[in-house]
Protein backbone atom coordinates (compact mmCIF):
# COMPACT_ATOMS: atom_id res chain seq x y z
CA UNK A 1 0.00 0.00 0.00
CA UNK A 2 1.97 2.74 0.89
CA UNK A 3 4.78 2.24 -2.25
CA UNK A 4 2.32 2.07 -4.83
CA UNK A 5 -1.53 3.33 -3.52
CA UNK A 6 -2.41 6.70 -2.42
CA UNK A 7 -6.23 6.00 -1.66
CA UNK A 8 -7.79 2.05 -1.20
CA UNK A 9 -11.53 1.97 -1.04
CA UNK A 10 -12.22 -1.90 0.11
CA UNK A 11 -16.45 -2.19 0.01
CA UNK A 12 -17.72 1.03 0.77
CA UNK A 13 -21.08 1.46 1.63
CA UNK A 14 -22.93 4.56 2.34
CA UNK A 15 -26.52 4.79 4.30
CA UNK A 16 -28.65 8.01 4.83
CA UNK A 17 -31.13 8.24 7.23
CA UNK A 18 -34.23 9.91 5.98
CA UNK A 19 -37.06 11.46 7.97
CA UNK A 20 -40.57 12.14 6.05
CA UNK A 21 -41.59 13.91 8.82
CA UNK A 22 -40.18 15.17 12.28
CA UNK A 23 -39.63 11.91 14.44
CA UNK A 24 -41.09 11.91 18.08
CA UNK A 25 -38.85 10.61 20.70
CA UNK A 26 -40.56 7.33 20.55
CA UNK A 27 -39.46 6.88 16.70
CA UNK A 28 -36.16 7.30 17.33
CA UNK A 29 -35.91 4.99 19.50
CA UNK A 30 -37.62 2.34 17.38
CA UNK A 31 -36.61 3.52 14.36
CA UNK A 32 -39.81 2.61 12.87
CA UNK A 33 -40.26 5.41 10.66
CA UNK A 34 -36.94 5.73 9.66
CA UNK A 35 -35.83 5.23 5.39
CA UNK A 36 -32.59 4.68 4.60
CA UNK A 37 -31.27 5.80 1.30
CA UNK A 38 -28.13 3.99 0.25
CA UNK A 39 -25.89 6.64 -1.25
CA UNK A 40 -22.69 4.20 -2.03
CA UNK A 41 -23.11 0.42 -2.61
CA UNK A 42 -20.19 -2.00 -1.87
CA UNK A 43 -17.55 0.22 -3.70
CA UNK A 44 -14.28 -1.52 -4.55
CA UNK A 45 -11.17 1.03 -6.04
CA UNK A 46 -7.27 1.58 -5.89
CA UNK A 47 -5.63 4.99 -6.88
CA UNK A 48 -2.32 4.86 -7.46
CA UNK A 49 -0.03 7.59 -6.77
CA UNK A 50 0.52 10.13 -9.45
CA UNK A 51 -2.98 8.66 -10.73
CA UNK A 52 -5.02 11.30 -12.42
CA UNK A 53 -8.83 9.28 -11.83
CA UNK A 54 -12.05 11.09 -13.21
CA UNK A 55 -15.23 9.94 -11.88
CA UNK A 56 -18.57 10.94 -13.94
CA UNK A 57 -21.76 9.90 -13.90
CA UNK A 58 -25.40 11.46 -13.60
CA UNK A 59 -26.68 13.48 -10.97
CA UNK A 60 -27.77 11.53 -7.98
CA UNK A 61 -24.89 8.99 -8.87
CA UNK A 62 -22.82 9.00 -5.62
CA UNK A 63 -19.79 10.87 -6.70
CA UNK A 64 -19.60 13.57 -4.51
CA UNK A 65 -20.64 11.22 -1.76
CA UNK A 66 -17.01 9.24 -2.41
CA UNK A 67 -15.06 12.60 -2.58
CA UNK A 68 -16.50 13.25 1.05
CA UNK A 69 -15.37 9.70 1.85
CA UNK A 70 -12.15 9.84 0.79
CA UNK A 71 -11.63 13.67 2.57
CA UNK A 72 -13.28 12.46 5.69
CA UNK A 73 -15.76 14.91 5.79
CA UNK A 74 -18.26 11.60 6.22
CA UNK A 75 -17.56 8.16 7.07
CA UNK A 76 -18.98 5.00 5.60
CA UNK A 77 -21.42 3.00 6.94
CA UNK A 78 -19.60 -0.23 6.02
CA UNK A 79 -15.91 -0.97 4.20
CA UNK A 80 -12.60 0.53 4.82
CA UNK A 81 -11.17 3.34 3.36
CA UNK A 82 -7.20 3.97 3.60
CA UNK A 83 -5.29 7.01 2.42
CA UNK A 84 -1.61 7.43 2.53
CA UNK A 85 -0.19 11.15 2.75
CA UNK A 86 -1.79 14.60 3.15
CA UNK A 87 -5.20 14.88 1.17
CA UNK A 88 -6.36 18.37 0.51
CA UNK A 89 -9.86 19.00 -0.80
CA UNK A 90 -11.56 21.97 -3.29
CA UNK A 91 -15.36 20.15 -2.63
CA UNK A 92 -16.90 23.73 -0.45
CA UNK A 93 -15.52 26.56 -1.73
CA UNK A 94 -16.35 28.14 1.66
CA UNK A 95 -14.98 25.90 3.75
CA UNK A 96 -12.13 26.90 6.05
CA UNK A 97 -13.25 31.19 4.90
CA UNK A 98 -14.33 34.08 7.06
CA UNK A 99 -16.72 36.05 4.84
CA UNK A 100 -15.05 39.13 7.00
CA UNK A 101 -11.39 38.54 7.02
CA UNK A 102 -9.18 40.10 4.05
CA UNK A 103 -8.17 37.46 1.51
CA UNK A 104 -4.91 38.01 2.81
CA UNK A 105 -6.19 36.83 6.42
CA UNK A 106 -7.99 33.73 4.94
CA UNK A 107 -5.16 32.63 3.51
CA UNK A 108 -3.19 31.76 6.91
CA UNK A 109 -6.58 30.55 8.39
CA UNK A 110 -7.09 28.52 5.74
CA UNK A 111 -3.67 26.99 5.58
CA UNK A 112 -3.29 26.87 9.65
CA UNK A 113 -6.61 24.77 9.25
CA UNK A 114 -4.56 22.58 6.44
CA UNK A 115 -2.09 22.43 8.98
CA UNK A 116 0.73 24.16 7.58
CA UNK A 117 3.19 25.88 9.90
CA UNK A 118 3.46 29.78 9.91
CA UNK A 119 6.43 29.96 8.41
CA UNK A 120 5.71 27.79 5.92
CA UNK A 121 2.56 30.38 4.52
CA UNK A 122 5.31 33.03 4.37
CA UNK A 123 7.68 31.41 2.30
CA UNK A 124 4.60 30.28 -0.07
CA UNK A 125 2.69 33.74 0.65
CA UNK A 126 4.36 35.36 -2.85
CA UNK A 127 3.70 32.21 -4.61
CA UNK A 128 0.20 31.74 -3.53
CA UNK A 129 -0.90 35.91 -4.17
CA UNK A 130 0.51 35.55 -7.69
CA UNK A 131 -1.33 32.51 -8.57
CA UNK A 132 -4.51 33.40 -6.94
CA UNK A 133 -3.96 36.66 -9.79
CA UNK A 134 -6.65 38.70 -7.57
CA UNK A 135 -4.98 42.06 -7.58
CA UNK A 136 -6.34 44.52 -4.80
CA UNK A 137 -9.00 42.10 -3.42
CA UNK A 138 -6.38 40.45 -1.43
CA UNK A 139 -6.93 43.16 1.05
CA UNK A 140 -11.00 43.35 0.91
CA UNK A 141 -13.53 40.99 2.80
CA UNK A 142 -14.30 37.90 1.42
CA UNK A 143 -17.48 38.30 0.87
CA UNK A 144 -17.04 40.67 -1.51
CA UNK A 145 -15.53 38.01 -3.85
CA UNK A 146 -17.09 36.23 -6.57
CA UNK A 147 -17.23 32.68 -6.55
CA UNK A 148 -14.78 32.86 -9.31
CA UNK A 149 -12.27 34.77 -7.01
CA UNK A 150 -12.93 32.10 -3.96
CA UNK A 151 -12.06 29.59 -6.26
CA UNK A 152 -8.90 30.85 -7.24
CA UNK A 153 -8.19 31.88 -4.02
CA UNK A 154 -9.20 28.49 -2.46
CA UNK A 155 -6.76 26.69 -5.32
CA UNK A 156 -3.74 29.16 -5.00
CA UNK A 157 -3.44 27.39 -1.52
CA UNK A 158 -4.59 24.09 -1.62
CA UNK A 159 -1.36 24.29 -4.77
CA UNK A 160 1.25 25.02 -2.00
CA UNK A 161 0.11 23.42 0.68
CA UNK A 162 2.17 20.09 0.12
CA UNK A 163 -0.82 17.90 -1.17
CA UNK A 164 0.10 13.71 -1.56
CA UNK A 165 -3.98 13.54 -2.39
CA UNK A 166 -5.71 15.97 -4.59
CA UNK A 167 -9.86 16.04 -4.20
CA UNK A 168 -11.78 18.36 -6.71
CA UNK A 169 -15.30 18.29 -7.99
CA UNK A 170 -17.33 20.70 -9.92
CA UNK A 171 -16.91 24.19 -8.09
CA UNK A 172 -13.02 23.51 -9.68
CA UNK A 173 -14.07 24.68 -12.74
CA UNK A 174 -16.26 28.07 -12.30
CA UNK A 175 -13.11 29.85 -12.85
CA UNK A 176 -12.39 31.87 -16.20
CA UNK A 177 -10.87 29.71 -19.11
CA UNK A 178 -7.23 31.92 -18.35
CA UNK A 179 -7.47 30.27 -14.62
CA UNK A 180 -8.51 26.99 -15.72
CA UNK A 181 -5.91 26.50 -18.08
CA UNK A 182 -3.56 27.07 -15.38
CA UNK A 183 -5.42 24.93 -12.70
CA UNK A 184 -4.45 22.11 -15.69
CA UNK A 185 -0.81 22.67 -15.89
CA UNK A 186 -0.72 22.86 -11.86
CA UNK A 187 -2.81 19.81 -12.38
CA UNK A 188 0.26 18.00 -14.33
CA UNK A 189 2.93 19.89 -12.00
CA UNK A 190 1.01 17.31 -8.79
CA UNK A 191 0.90 14.19 -11.20
CA UNK A 192 4.64 14.44 -12.00
CA UNK A 193 5.51 14.95 -8.20
CA UNK A 194 3.62 11.91 -7.82
CA UNK A 195 0.36 13.43 -6.39
CA UNK A 196 -2.82 11.40 -6.54
CA UNK A 197 -5.37 13.54 -8.27
CA UNK A 198 -8.92 12.68 -8.50
CA UNK A 199 -11.86 14.72 -10.22
CA UNK A 200 -15.52 14.73 -10.05
CA UNK A 201 -16.76 16.73 -13.35
CA UNK A 202 -20.10 16.67 -15.79
CA UNK A 203 -17.52 18.37 -18.18
CA UNK A 204 -16.48 15.80 -20.23
CA UNK A 205 -13.86 17.40 -21.87
CA UNK A 206 -12.14 18.39 -19.31
CA UNK A 207 -11.79 15.32 -18.27
CA UNK A 208 -10.73 13.70 -21.31
CA UNK A 209 -7.90 16.35 -21.43
CA UNK A 210 -6.58 16.19 -18.07
CA UNK A 211 -7.22 12.56 -16.54
CA UNK A 212 -5.53 9.02 -17.31
CA UNK A 213 -8.10 6.87 -16.20
CA UNK A 214 -11.78 7.52 -15.71
CA UNK A 215 -14.90 5.86 -13.45
CA UNK A 216 -18.49 5.47 -14.40
CA UNK A 217 -20.78 5.75 -11.42
CA UNK A 218 -24.69 5.05 -11.54
CA UNK A 219 -27.25 4.79 -8.90
CA UNK A 220 -24.27 4.48 -6.15
CA UNK A 221 -22.32 1.75 -7.79
CA UNK A 222 -19.13 1.79 -10.10
CA UNK A 223 -20.21 0.57 -14.19
CA UNK A 224 -17.09 0.67 -15.10
CA UNK A 225 -13.19 1.73 -14.57
CA UNK A 226 -11.34 2.25 -17.50
CA UNK A 227 -9.21 4.14 -19.62
CA UNK A 228 -10.36 7.59 -21.47
CA UNK A 229 -12.51 5.77 -24.55
CA UNK A 230 -14.97 4.56 -21.30
CA UNK A 231 -16.10 8.75 -21.82
CA UNK A 232 -17.44 7.63 -25.08
CA UNK A 233 -19.29 4.50 -23.57
CA UNK A 234 -20.83 7.06 -21.19
CA UNK A 235 -22.14 9.43 -23.57
CA UNK A 236 -23.59 6.65 -25.38
CA UNK A 237 -25.20 5.12 -22.66
CA UNK A 238 -25.91 8.12 -19.95
CA UNK A 239 -26.40 11.04 -22.30
CA UNK A 240 -28.90 9.90 -25.09
CA UNK A 241 -31.57 9.52 -21.54
CA UNK A 242 -31.27 12.83 -20.55
CA UNK A 243 -29.14 12.14 -17.22
CA UNK A 244 -26.05 14.46 -17.46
Amino acid sequence: MKDKYAVVLDHISKDYIIHHEKPTLVERILKGKNEKFRALKNVNLKIKKGDVLGIVGPNGSGKSTLLKIISGITSPTRGRVTTCGNIRSLIDLEAGFHPDLTGLQNIYVNGLLLGLSKPHIDSMLKNIISFADIGNFMDAPLFTYSEGMKLRLGFSIMAFSNPDILLLDESFLVGDETFQKRAADKIMEFKNDGVAIIIVSHWLDFIKANCQRVVIMNKGSIKAVGGLSLIDKYKRSFESKGDQ
